[in-house]
């Protein structure tokens, strides 16, 4: 027995009789066959046997070994909950082998009958995805590319480390720190890379390697680390401590361990900033281990700050080298051939309309994300049009452009002017300032969140630099919690006060497109 995830049914599926499963041989890949049936009462899957015709089974309830079906001293009895035109004639070829059970009940295909027997109605079956349809999906931040523009030398840089570093006969343990504004392909061109790579294993050209990604969002504490690589090397789950224990055994001289487990391993470990504690224990043993002569572990590391590094006690800095990869914001040109990438065979946007949102998202940020959300939502006004007045999508023709400057302008009216960019905008003086001096903190820290007692320092420094009159902490502290309720902000739990932790609930270039032409605050621009 298996488990498909529903995100990995991409198309319709279909369950079928035995009959009809016997002769579907052309039905592609999305056809199953139930095999198992729950039982609500012992609370077990029993498997559906094979054998149908001319088989019996014992009264139900009956918890005894079943008799064989070619068993002569079996009593035979007529299933009445199935049709015999369509079940009764079924032979055991037509159903897929398999061997039968222990806890299967022998001749019956007990509860079959429940399942299969609605079809998918034709049309929905053989439904085409209009080209608005598939412009919507390919622009989704979910959808792979088959290519990554624009990112071609940082991919060259990135495969000449890695195989500089796995080489034939010994692997060198090395570290890469890439960093960049968010939205310009870090991690998709790291993955694009290894992509290649593994393609090159695959044909015998490189020598295969164990491959550990990790999100610094996706843990609950930094140390959880230890047991994420652990079990993506090994399969068994332990505790953190324990885990530690064996990563330090396996990454350190003279290890001896399985062949397969001697096999360089490249670890991944995105939003880095996230694994910094008070000591830094957690980045220094990261970074240590590469340094063993015989670990042969080869670290990417990926953030936002350039300047991250800097921020390490000097054993990490020392340990982590000087190899850094600067991924640069996109500029239009960049973010117009990305998004021409994307609809490559779809000919519904105006040249004019991308080159429009293009210009709007690098004028602001370089985010190639947001380039693709504007245009996608652009997509959507569209359809929505056209349904509203009632023209057929299959009456549009492939070359017909449906997307023009007008669905483009609603679109970044939509992003930019959301509810909770005009509530910054509304905001009052005070509330103005601690974003702006949050975004700032962020910015020159690289964490994802911020201390309370840290950012009234830091809006006490900004408001004296600007011949602004400090406000008091307890002033400061009810504007967080009006910024709080509105959900512009996020804050810790508890009655820490002073050393509570803030976050910002949206991205930080939304503060920056809300505050930036502050005519009450004109000096705010220097901060964000």
């Amino acid at each position: 027995m298996f488990y498909l995830q529903m995100e990995s049914v991409l198309r319709h599926c279909y369950v079928m009789k035995p009959r009809e499963f016997g002769e579907a041989n052309n039905e592609g890949d999305d056809v199953f066959y139930c095999e198992y049936e729950y039982n609500v009462h012992w609370y077990t899957f029993k498997r559906l046997v094979d054998a149908v015709d001319g088989e019996n089974n014992d009264e139900a309830g009956n918890d005894e070994d079943w008799k064989c079906p070619n068993d002569p001293d079996c009593d035979t009895e007529d299933d009445s909950d199935f049709d015999d035109d369509t079940l009764g004639k079924i032979s055991s070829q037509d159903i897929p082998p398999h061997e039968l059970a222990a806890n299967s009940r022998r001749g019956r295909i007990f509860g079959l009958h429940k399942i299969g027997l609605k079809k998918i109605p034709e049309h929905t079956r053989l439904h085409k995805p209009t080209d608005l349809e598939r412009a919507k999906s390919l622009l989704l931040l979910a959808a792979l590319p088959k290519t990554l523009p624009c990112r071609t030398k940082e991919m060259e840089e990135i495969t000449s480390f890695i195989k500089g570093a796995i080489c034939k006969d010994h692997c060198l343990g090395r570290c890469l720190y890439i960093h960049g504004v968010p939205g310009t392909g870090k991690t998709m061109t790291v993955h694009t890379v290894l992509k290649n790579l593994r393609a090159e294993v695959d044909i015998g050209r490189m020598r295969a390697y164990n491959f550990v990604e990790v999100n610094g969002l996706k843990l609950a504490s930094p140390e959880n680390i230890y047991r994420v690589i652990y079990e993506a090397l090994s399969g068994h789950r332990v505790g953190w401590k324990k885990a530690l224990s064996i990563l330090n055994e396996r990454f350190s001289e003279g290890t001896k361990i399985s062949k397969e487990a001697n096999r360089p391993c490249i670890l991944l470990v995105d939003e880095l900033d996230l694994l910094l504690t008070r000591n830094q224990s957690v980045l220094y043993n990261i970074f240590d281990w590469p340094t063993k002569s015989e670990s042969k572990l080869i670290v990417i590391g990926i953030a936002n700050t350039m300047d991250l590094p800097e921020k390490f006690l000097p054993r990490i800095s020392s340990r982590m080298g000087i190899q850094r990869l600067c991924f640069g914001p996109y500029n239009h040109q960049q973010l117009k051939e990305i998004i021409s990438s994307r609809l490559k065979g779809i000919d519904l946007f105006e040249d004019q309309a991308i080159e429009f949102a293009s210009r709007k998202v690098a004028a602001m940020s370089g985010d190639a994300r947001r380039a693709l959300e504007i245009c996608g939502r652009a997509a959507e006004v569209a359809d929505f049009r056209l349904k509203q007045t009632s023209l057929s999508s299959k009456s549009s023709t492939k070359g017909k452009l449906l997307v023009g400057m007008d669905d483009i302008e609603s679109a970044i009216l939509e992003v930019f002017q959301a509810p909770h960019i005009q509530i910054m905008k509304t905001s009052s003086r005070l509330c103005k300032i601690m974003l702006a001096a949050m975004v700032h903190e962020l910015y020159r820290s690289g964490l994802g969140e911020v201390m309370f007692q840290k950012l009234a320092t830091t809006i006490c420094s900004i408001c004296s630099s600007n011949r602004e009159a400090p406000p008091g902490w307890d002033t400061l502290m009810k504007v967080g919690c009006k910024l709080g309720e509105c959900r512009i902000i996020l804050a810790e739990e508890g009655a820490k006060h002073r050393l509570q932790k803030l976050q910002l609930n949206f991205p930080s270039e939304d503060v920056t497109f809300a505050l930036k032409d502050c005519s009450e605050i004109p000096w705010l621009s220097k901060y964000i």
